[in-house]
């Protein structure tokens, strides 16, 4: 069945760095665009990057450009998000989203998240 797991999170100080995966499997990963969201306690959810099906273009919300990057391997179905100079607000879990329309269908799944907390 159709799964994306992220992993990669944890414990880090500020200034250090993080690498998430989210692996997918059980839907043509190729054809998707992926993006990453993360939540912090008490806030909506964030859309903080994101990747076209090829891996030709990616975006990026102003919080975190410059500092994250977001890249695909569609050879391993797996997409990842590069976190650098992570700073305190950063510290939120992180959801992989894969989505995709053909036609009228309209397709949209969610991983269940890694946590990531940046303190001293």
């Amino acid at each position: 069945q159709v799964q994306l797991v992220e992993s990669g999170g944890g414990l880090v100080q500020p200034g250090g760095s993080l690498r998430l995966s989210c692996a997918a499997s059980g839907f043509t990963f190729s054809n998707y665009r992926i993006n990453w969201y993360r939540q912090a306690p008490g806030k909506e959810r964030e859309l903080i990057a994101n990747i076209t099906a090829a891996g030709r273009t990616t975006n990026y919300a102003d919080s975190v450009k410059g500092r994250f990057t977001i890249s695909r391997d569609n050879a391993k179905n797996t997409v990842y998000l590069q976190i650098n100079s992570l700073k305190p607000e950063d510290t939120a879990v992180y959801y992989c989203n894969a989505v995709h329309m053909a036609w009228s269908q309209f397709y949209n799944y969610w991983g269940q998240g890694t946590q990531v907390t940046v303190s001293s």
